[in-house]
C-alpha cells in the first residue's frame, strides 16, 4: 500500500464535538494533535469580542492552520457569502474579524466557501460579485502572507462549485497566486470528479487537503476510498502541506481516530 508522511491537522468543527466549542483544542491537544482547523466558530458574522478573545485563548497549546470565512446559516443551507449579492457586509465585517484571529494566532489561511446560487439572480452577477470579494479577500491575506482557499462541495445542489475543473476556473478568472483549491477528497469522490487528476492536472494550485471516507463521511476505513494511495500520490506530485481530517467520527472522536498512530498527529 502505498504511504505519504504528510502531517494531518484536525477540524474542530467536526471531530471533538462531545465537548463544547471553546474545549475542543485541549481536548485535540491532550488526543495528540498539534494543529488544528475550523469553520466559522461564531454564530453571527461579527461576534462580541469576548468571544473572540475566548476563542483565540481556547488555542493555547495548538496552532490554528485554517479558518473558514463566515458562510451564513450552515444548518439552513447556506454555503457561504462570497457570491450573495445583498449581504456584501457581512463578507466585509467577518473579513475583519478574520484577519484579526489570523494577526493573533498566526493562522494563514482562510477556506472562502462560494455561496449557492439566489433564486432570482442573474448567476454571471454573483459570479463578479464573487471575484470582486475573492480578489479584495485576496489582496488583505496578502499583507500577511496567509492564502484563500476555494472548495468544491457535495450535497448542496445550489452551490455551483462541484468539480476541482469548477474551482480552478474561477481561480482562472481570478488571477491571484494566493487563491487556491481546496481538494475535499471526499467532496470530490461524491460528485464523481476524477481523484487520480488532482496530482497530475491541478497539483499546482492546491492549497489544502481535506479528508472523509465515501460513502459516509465518517473516518479512513469505513468507506471505499483509497485515501491513503492518493494521499501518496499528492505528495509525490509536490504537495507537502497539511490534511485536514474533516470527517463525522463514529461511534465517537476518540474511537474513530484508531487509524491514525499518535505519532502522525501533527507536526513538531
Amino acid at each position: 500500500m502505498p504511504e505519504h508522511s504528510l502531517p494531518y491537522v484536525v477540524n474542530l468543527s467536526l471531530l471533538f464535538k462531545e465537548v463544547p466549542l471553546l474545549e475542543r483544542a485541549a481536548a485535540a491537544r491532550a488526543a495528540g494533535f498539534t494543529d488544528v482547523e475550523y469553520w466559522w466558530p461564531f454564530e453571527a458574522a461579527v461576534p462580541a469580542r469576548d468571544e473572540v478573545d475566548a476563542f483565540v485563548k481556547s488555542l493555547d497549546g495548538v496552532r490554528l492552520r485554517g479558518l473558514n470565512f463566515y458562510a451564513g446559516d450552515m444548518a439552513a443551507g447556506e454555503r457561504g457569502l462570497v457570491s450573495w449579492l445583498g449581504r456584501e457586509a457581512e463578507f466585509a465585517d467577518s473579513l475583519v474579524v478574520a484577519l484579526d484571529i489570523a494577526e493573533r494566532t498566526g493562522c494563514r489561511s482562510f477556506n472562502a466557501l462560494y455561496g449557492n446560487r439566489l433564486d432570482g439572480e442573474d448567476p454571471v452577477k454573483q459570479d463578479d460579485l464573487a471575484l470582486v470579494h475573492l480578489a479584495g479577500a485576496a489582496e488583505a491575506a496578502a499583507k500577511i502572507g496567509a492564502q484563500l482557499v476555494l472548495e468544491p462541495l457535495s450535497g448542496a445542489d445550489r452551490y455551483p462549485l462541484k468539480t476541482a475543473a469548477d474551482a480552478v476556473a474561477v481561480l482562472d478568472d481570478l488571477g491571484r497566486d494566493n487563491v487556491r483549491l481546496l481538494a475535499d477528497l471526499y467532496h470530490l469522490a461524491v460528485n464523481g470528479d476524477d481523484l487520480d487528476a488532482l496530482p497530475t492536472t491541478h497539483i499546482a494550485r492546491i492549497g489544502h487537503v481535506q479528508i472523509a471516507d465515501a460513502p459516509g463521511r465518517h473516518q479512513p476505513g469505513t468507506g471505499s476510498l483509497d485515501i491513503e494511495g492518493h494521499l501518496a500520490k499528492l505528495q509525490d506530485a509536490g504537495y507537502d502541506g497539511f490534511v485536514g481530517i474533516e470527517y463525522v467520527p463514529e461511534p465517537d472522536t476518540l474511537a474513530s481516530l484508531d487509524w491514525l498512530p499518535i505519532t502522525r498527529r501533527g507536526r513538531a
